[in-house]
C-alpha cells in the first residue's frame, strides 16, 4: 500500500507527460504514479514502457472518465490526487500535503493553485479562500479552487465516480457529491499544483453544439445536487443562494442557442428564490418581466438591447 496515488489519465500528451510524471515523484513518502494511456499514437505507451516506477495501464479511447475510473481501481494509496498530463504539481505539495492530512485526520486537505500561462509565460498564485460551508462554496459562493489541488482520502471517495453522463463537467459534480458527504478539512496554504494554460484542446476550450452541451451539463448537474439537498434536509438558503449565483450565466449563455429550455431554467431558479432580481441593467430586466424571458433572449440575436 502507498502513502499517495496520482491518478494521470493522459490522450496525445507525450509533449507534456514527462513533467507531469516528475512533479509526482517525492521523497521520504510512498508515491504510486498511475498512468492511464487512454489510446494515445504518439509514442506515450512506448514512453511509459521505459519507466520503472510509473503503473501503466492502456486503454482504448473511451474518455477520461474511464481512464481514471480504471486507474482507481488500480490505487492503492490511503490518499489520491488528480492531475491532468499537461499540468504538473508544485515542488513538496506531496509530502506536506500527507502530512497535514496525518496531522489533522483530514478526508481533503484542500489547496490553491498557480496559473501558468504558456503562450505569455505569466504565473499567478490563486491562493486558497477559507469558507465555512464546503458545500456552498463548491456551489459557487466565493472561489472553489480545483479539485487537482486537493488530497483526497481513498475511502472518502470509494464509491463516488467520474460519471461518464456529465463528462464535460465530470470534475465539478465529482466534489460536488464528495461534498456532501461532509468531509473533515485541512488546508494547506501554497499553492499546490501548476494549472497550465494554453490554445490546445482542453475540455474548456469548446464552441458550438459542445459548448452549449457543456452549459446545460452544468445546468443538470445543479439541479441533481440541489434535488438531493433537498431530500436530506440539507438545501439552506444559503446555498440556493451559492447555486443561483453560478447558474444564471450559464442559463444566460445557455439561452443563445436555446432560449425555450433556458427559460423553464430561469422558472426553477424562481422557485429556488421567489425574491430572485436577475442581475441586469433595469431596461433588460423589465423586458423579461414583460416579454419574457425566452422571448427577450430571442430579441436579443437581432437587436442590442443593454445587458
Amino acid at each position: 500500500m502507498s502513502d499517495i496515488s496520482i491518478v494521470i489519465p493522459t490522450f496525445n500528451r507525450l509533449w507534456a507527460l514527462p513533467q507531469a510524471v516528475e512533479s509526482c515523484r517525492s521523497t521520504g513518502i510512498r508515491t504510486e504514479i498511475v498512468v492511464v494511456d487512454d489510446g494515445s499514437t504518439d509514442g506515450t505507451w512506448d514512453w511509459l514502457q521505459a519507466q520503472r516506477d510509473i503503473v501503466a495501464i492502456r486503454t482504448d479511447n473511451w474518455g477520461k472518465d474511464w481512464a481514471v475510473e480504471t486507474a482507481l481501481a488500480a490505487a492503492t494509496g490511503e490518499y489520491v490526487r488528480f492531475l491532468d498530463s499537461d499540468d504538473w504539481l508544485s515542488e513538496d505539495a506531496n509530502a506536506d500535503q500527507l502530512a497535514l492530512a496525518r496531522e489533522k485526520a483530514a478526508d481533503i486537505v484542500v489547496a490553491g493553485y498557480e496559473d501558468y500561462d504558456e503562450e505569455s509565460g505569466e504565473r499567478r498564485v490563486n491562493a486558497w479562500d477559507d469558507c465555512d460551508d464546503f458545500i456552498a462554496q463548491q456551489l459557487g459562493e466565493g472561489w472553489a479552487s480545483h479539485y487537482s489541488a486537493f488530497l483526497f482520502r481513498r475511502d472518502l471517495i470509494r464509491g463516488i465516480p467520474h460519471r461518464q453522463d456529465f463528462a464535460l463537467r465530470d470534475d465539478r459534480l465529482f466534489i460536488l457529491e464528495v461534498a456532501m458527504r461532509h468531509p473533515r478539512l485541512a488546508v494547506y496554504r501554497k499553492p499546490a499544483f501548476v494549472h497550465r494554460r494554453h490554445a490546445g484542446d482542453r475540455l474548456q476550450h469548446t464552441s458550438g453544439f459542445k459548448r452549449d452541451l457543456r452549459y446545460w451539463m452544468h445546468i443538470s448537474i445543479y439541479r441533481k445536487v440541489l434535488g438531493l439537498l433537498e431530500q436530506r434536509g440539507e438545501l439552506t438558503s444559503r446555498r440556493k443562494q451559492a447555486a443561483i449565483q453560478t447558474l444564471w450565466p450559464n442559463v444566460r449563455s445557455f439561452a443563445r442557442a436555446y432560449p425555450r429550455e433556458a427559460a423553464e431554467v430561469v422558472d426553477w431558479i424562481y422557485s429556488l428564490d421567489p425574491g430572485f432580481v436577475p442581475p441586469v441593467r433595469p431596461a433588460l430586466a423589465l423586458a423579461y418581466r414583460l416579454l419574457g424571458f425566452a422571448t427577450t433572449e430571442r430579441l436579443l440575436r437581432f437587436r442590442s438591447l443593454p445587458q
